[in-house]
């Protein structure tokens, strides 16, 4: 028996089969499996209102959670910064650029045991501070920050 043809069976059925899914209303391709942003938190204009609508308005220093980021930025359009928490229980890390129009960079979500460690590239335009919260499961929030020196923009500058 030929492959070609064996291969055009297989997929023309599979194809009808998720056809006949979608018909049934089975499956709801409009539907979005990701989890809800926080939009109030991405939209702040400043970071003091983007740490409160985290749910960060108070947060303590912490050596266990590590910024790593350069004290230099050549290329403010991809600033390598790496966050890494060893505090125990850790189920949040969200990354803000006091100086950028809108502070909050990132924010991720961890499940329960693990490894809270994200490494991102991200834009500044100017100088700034670059600040890490991260949120244990019982509520309580730690920062680490580290001011980063932009010579060429990455926001338009």
């Amino acid at each position: 028996m030929n492959i070609l043809r064996r291969t055009v069976l297989k997929g023309a059925s599979a194809s009808g089969v998720l056809a006949a899914a979608l018909t049934a209303g089975l499956l709801k391709p409009t539907q979005v499996l990701a989890m809800e942003w926080n939009k109030a938190a991405f939209e702040a204009k400043d970071t003091p209102a983007a740490m409160k609508a985290v749910g960060a308005a108070s947060t303590a220093e912490s050596k266990d959670l590590k910024l790593n980021a350069p004290d230099i930025a050549e290329n403010g359009a991809v600033v390598p910064v790496d966050v890494t928490s060893n505090i125990p229980n850790t189920i949040s890390i969200a990354v803000f650029i006091d100086k950028n129009p809108y502070p909050l960079s990132a924010a991720f979500n961890f499940a329960n045991g693990a490894m809270a460690d994200v490494a991102l590239r991200l834009k500044m335009g100017q100088t700034s501070i670059v600040r890490a919260v991260a949120k244990t499961s019982d509520g309580k929030y730690f920062t680490a920050s580290k001011e980063v020196k932009v010579t060429a923009g990455g926001c338009g500058g």
